[in-house]
């Protein structure tokens, strides 16, 4: 069957092309011809097969018949024919298309089943890294939160959900005011509307409590959060615990202020002894002596000042530490100067058997700006140092300067020895802390003298070097920059100082021997009190011209007696002059805690005539109490046109309550300042002082509106480096300004 079917199929292709070869007429006509051939060579092989006769009638009849049907039946078919092959080639061709269709949407339907099977894919991943994403956020210790531009928030993780003690569905749709403090909720609104304006970040810090009571301190970061078009569409935020930092901080300065306070107090217990021993001394070389008395006696009083000097390094020390060594700019007559610089290294060399040169430039200026203290200090070391690495030979001090012009020049000190020398090695690190010169047994210190120096010396602009030979000796050179105005002199005084009835309080006994041998000495009467309520008994029935104020008495400072003081007596006071132990280089905080001024121990003749000649002489007791009034510089604490103007539109006593109002929030802004202070947090110092400056412009209080400006001016040269000094400033004045304040508003 197939075979057949084959060959038929065969016949019929043969014919298609023969039709095509021929024609349609031309093969219609053949075609019609090979049928009647055929037709008539049947019938004669059927008659001769059947032995029957041959009917030449019927056979032409079927011949001519034949000839009239079959071609046009063959034609007929030939039509039919062609166009049943140009249908199936039309089939073939649409098949063909069909085909390639079929098989470009095979390749599409490959390739989109492919793109299928990528996206599946692609979104599994994605699931899975949001899952990760997701635990990774929850098992992290840090706050993550994400609100809308509602203030709404969206989700946060685990740790903000254990913070809030509520589920993150719980949470959702809740605003700040909803979870929070009014005062923290409305402090989030304005950090998110600044990141919203700015589409910058904000950092600030605060204090949480867990659903259990724990207190604890995170640091929280807000960002934007940026769409495609670069739209900020919510605030996401971070927050990490910094209560460990927090404490770590406070103990390091806890530790820094116990070791201040401890300073500070073995400074003040040691140097009680030292000032009886620095002052009898003094006192007993005024005396007839022997040489030989003398020369023990020198010793005496050089070793005291020498360990003196020591404690005066290790306070200074610790100044550097805090950044609090403050310098002052004085007038200084070189003339005078130069004779004491003299003075000091001849004491010095002079117990060694030393041979001292003294070489002086002629270009020296008569007088200078800087801060004198300092500079004897820096100098007093130098020569400490060359004496102390000197057995025998020779010190040279050199002084000569340069001039700039009429108004400027630069001093230069050289100390050169003729002792042991340094190797080039310790060249660099002889200004080390705690570092010693090796090779000299007999030299022992502290090792902090020239450390402190060089620091001192870089703040008052000027430069500290060294030149070394060992075993031959070395040479420090000390260059300082300083400001050369005219002479300014001063009046001489043409009245005797007067004689004063003084009420000395002390309670260390060698301190009074001390005092109060000077004071007589000098032609004065003294009366001591060695308490603060026995200094209060004898005011009371005794009438003092003066008042020398120990600062640290048994049962109160001397800063509390002052007030109780002036709290009983007024103006009809008499001057109240501090004596302080410690180093001191500025009497402006003595002048603002209630003195009339400020002196050193051991009492000195020279410095207590001096003050004497600025309380009394020329003016009485109330004029001078008018001067002295003046001298505090009120117009430097308060704004007194702006409280004017304001006086004449309200009246004193809704003044007084805006300042007790002042009083009342100032600690509130002085905590949060203390925070940011604590995480450097600048913006928020700058934020924080920006509060404290406007409040106190708003009560006249000039002195804390300027210190709060430099807070908030971070712009300013060396503006960290000061910081905390202009706070431990606002602090210690803020409330005394608001006392000058109160009292200006009732008068």
């Amino acid at each position: 069957m197939t075979l057949s079917i084959f060959n038929l199929k065969t016949w019929v292709y043969y014919y298609v092309e023969l039709l095509k070869r021929l024609g349609a007429f031309r093969f219609s006509l053949i075609l019609a011809f090979a049928i009647i051939s055929s037709d008539s060579l049947l019938q004669i092989l059927l008659a001769y097969y059947f032995h029957d006769t041959l009917d030449i009638t019927a056979l032409m009849r079927s011949f001519i018949l034949g000839l009239l049907i079959t071609p046009w039946a063959v034609y007929f078919l030939t039509v039919v024919m062609g166009d049943l092959e140009e249908a199936r080639q039309r089939l073939d061709n649409t098949v063909v298309r069909l085909q390639v269709m079929l098989n470009s949407d095979h390749k599409k339907a490959q390739d989109l089943e492919k793109e299928i099977i990528e996206r599946q894919r692609t979104q599994l991943q994605l699931e899975e890294g949001s899952i990760l994403l997701r635990s990774f956020l929850d098992t992290s210790p840090d706050l993550v939160f994400h609100r809308d531009l509602k203030g709404c928030f969206v989700n946060c993780n685990k740790a903000m959900q254990k913070l809030m003690g509520k589920t993150e569905q719980q949470m959702l749709g809740l605003t700040p005011f909803d979870i929070y403090d009014d005062v923290y909720a409305r402090q989030v609104v304005q950090h998110d509307q600044q990141i919203k304006d700015t589409q910058q970040e904000q950092l600030h810090e605060y204090w949480f409590q867990y659903p259990n009571g724990r207190q604890a301190c995170f640091e929280i970061r807000s960002f934007p959060l940026i769409n495609t078009k670069k739209q900020c569409v919510g605030i996401i935020g971070f927050g990490r615990d910094i209560t460990e930092r927090k404490r770590h901080q406070e103990s390091l300065e806890k530790a820094s202020r116990d070791k201040t306070t401890f300073i500070a107090t073995i400074s003040h217990e040691l140097r009680t002894p030292l000032n009886g021993i620095v002052g009898l001394s003094r006192m007993l070389l005024d005396e007839p002596l022997s040489v030989e008395q003398r020369q023990y006696m020198k010793t005496i009083h050089m070793s005291a000042i020498t360990l003196g000097n020591i404690f005066n390094d290790i306070v200074d020390l610790d100044k550097l530490d805090r950044r609090r060594l403050n310098l002052v700019s004085n007038h200084i007559n070189m003339y005078d100067f130069v004779n004491d610089l003299k003075s000091l290294a001849f004491i010095q060399t002079e117990q060694k058997g030393l041979l001292l040169n003294f070489e002086q430039g002629s270009m020296l200026p008569d007088n200078i700006e800087a801060d004198d203290t300092r500079l004897r200090q820096v100098l007093w070391n130098l020569i400490s140092n060359a004496v102390k690495f000197t057995q025998q030979g020779h010190i040279t001090i050199r002084l000569f300067a340069k001039r700039q012009n009429d108004q400027h020049a630069i001093i230069y000190f050289e100390v050169e020895d003729s002792g042991i020398g340094m190797q080039d090695s310790e060249l660099d690190k002889i200004f080390s802390l705690y570092y010693q010169v090796q090779g000299n047994l007999h030299a022992t210190g502290t090792g902090i003298g020239l450390a402190v120096s060089q620091q001192i010396v870089n703040a008052m602009g000027g430069k500290l070097s060294v030149k070394s030979v060992f075993g031959k000796g070395s040479t420090f050179t000390f260059s300082l920059p300083v400001h050369c105005p005219k002479e300014n002199k001063k009046k001489a005084l043409v009245t005797p100082l007067p004689y004063l009835f003084i009420l000395l309080v002390e309670d260390i006994e060698l301190n009074i021997l001390v005092a109060k041998s000077l004071l007589e000495k000098l032609g004065h009467r003294v009366d001591v009190a060695k308490t603060g309520q026995q200094a209060l008994d004898k005011m009371a029935i005794n009438s003092y011209q003066l008042i020398l104020m120990d600062i640290q008495l048994p049962d109160m400072d001397g800063f509390q007696v002052t007030q109780t003081l002036r709290a009983l007596y007024g103006k009809s006071l008499p001057p109240i002059v501090a004596l302080t132990a410690n180093v001191f280089s500025d009497k402006s905080v003595f002048l603002e805690k209630g003195m009339d001024d400020a002196l050193g121990k051991p009492l000195n003749a020279g410095l207590l005539n001096e003050m004497i000649a600025r309380l009394f002489l020329g003016v009485d007791k109330t004029d001078n109490h008018k001067k002295i009034e003046s001298t505090t510089d009120i117009d430097t604490v308060l704004n007194k046109s702006m409280l004017l103007e304001l006086l004449e539109f309200i009246s004193t006593a809704i003044m007084l309550e805006n300042v007790i109002l002042f009083k009342k929030v100032m600690p509130k802004y002085l905590q949060i300042l203390d925070s940011h202070m604590t995480a450097k947090n600048k913006k928020g110092i700058v934020n924080e002082a920006h509060k404290i400056k406007g409040a106190a412009s708003a009560v006249g209080l000039m002195r804390i509106q300027l210190l709060a400006q430099k807070l908030q001016s971070p712009e300013l040269p060396a503006w960290w480096d000061n910081i905390d000094d202009w706070l431990s400033l606002l602090k210690s004045q803020y409330q005394s300004d608001i006392i000058i304040l109160q009292h200006w508003l009732v008068e």
